[in-house]
């Protein structure tokens, strides 16, 4: 008897391993999924294009301002926050939201959503003029989602804060035929909104954004990829993997449970930001351990995460 329960235990603690790592479970890693889950919902909903984790140039202060997410469709730019947050939410005098309880039973203080993404959408306006597409003001918009159904509240918010309640029933919207959303931009007739239309989400398409690493588990982390680590032999194969060259890598496994080497597919694109999309591509494959591990600084975090290849499908590096 006690062979048979040693035995299922060594067993459990193999398939913990591989298939519950820890690095699954943190904070980051969910509120990065829900920012993607929110833009694919959005996206079916009013039509258009997401953007997702974008690192908008600020002038004014020389640093970049994040945003979670900007919907453009062909009447309307929504800057987007989303919070994933879990518990109970109290609003202070200031504005500030305070979350009690939730996953991990602590107290969080975030400053007011609303205001910080009416902020960020006057940082993004500012780099859109700079690179010659000017909004009129009734054509952006900004919102908060509140995407958890264990947020819970009493206050009553602005009718931009979609609570979690309000997410579960939005309906499709109907789709507009503009009238002037771009400055200028629609006088002389449908070629110069489908001109402009184009310019704008070849701008949002180029910006600069967070690094992204997807997990097996379909979970999304957005942050800063910092390097690879392993046995010398591997991280030599994979020294070509710069950011200057490499947008996408893609990893395969080539046996159950990551006992044998992992294929690592590398996609060389070449950014060419004269045109929309890439002047070329080359692909090149190399075989390391399943034990390289991706070093990676999630965003909004002060710790540094190491994923195992054997737990990642790809990972996507800005330029």
């Amino acid at each position: 008897m006690w062979v048979e329960i040693i035995c299922a235990l060594a067993i459990y603690k193999i398939v913990r391993l591989f298939f519950y790592n820890d690095e699954f479970s943190d904070v980051e890693t969910s509120d990065s999924t829900a920012l993607f889950s929110v833009a694919h919902r959005l996206e079916k909903l009013h039509g258009g294009k997401a953007y997702v984790g974008l690192r908008i140039p600020d002038a004014d202060t020389s640093s970049r301002q994040d945003v979670d997410l900007v919907l453009v469709t062909k009447g309307q730019v929504e800057v987007i926050g989303v919070k994933n947050l879990s518990g109970i939410v109290t609003v202070t005098s200031d504005g500030s939201w305070v979350c009690e309880g939730g996953k991990h039973h602590s107290t969080h203080t975030y400053p007011d959503p609303l205001a910080e993404v009416k902020k960020q959408a006057s940082v993004l306006e500012s780099y859109l003029e700079q690179r010659g597409v000017t909004l009129l003001e009734e054509n952006i918009s900004c919102k908060v989602v509140i995407p958890n159904p264990n947020f819970r509240t009493m206050h009553a918010f602005p009718s931009e804060v979609i609570t979690y309640e309000e997410w579960q029933h939005l309906k499709p919207v109907s789709r507009n035929i503009l009238s002037g959303w771009v400055k200028g931009a629609f006088s002389s007739g449908k070629e110069m909104q489908d001109s402009s239309h184009q310019k704008l989400n070849f701008i949002l398409g180029s910006a600069p954004v967070w690094d992204r690493v997807e997990l097996k588990n379909s979970k999304i982390v957005l942050g800063e990829f910092l390097e690879f680590k392993g046995k010398e032999e591997d991280t030599l194969a994979l020294r070509h993997i710069k950011r200057s060259k490499v947008d996408r890598i893609s990893i395969q496994q080539t046996s159950m449970l990551g006992f044998a080497p992992t294929r690592l597919q590398v996609l060389y694109s070449y950014r060419d930001y004269r045109s929309e999309g890439s002047s070329g591509s080359e692909t090149k494959e190399v075989t390391v351990r399943s034990s390289t591990e991706v070093v990676f600084q999630p965003r909004d975090s002060g710790k540094i995460k190491k994923f195992k290849l054997s737990s990642l499908l790809s990972v996507s590096l800005s330029a």
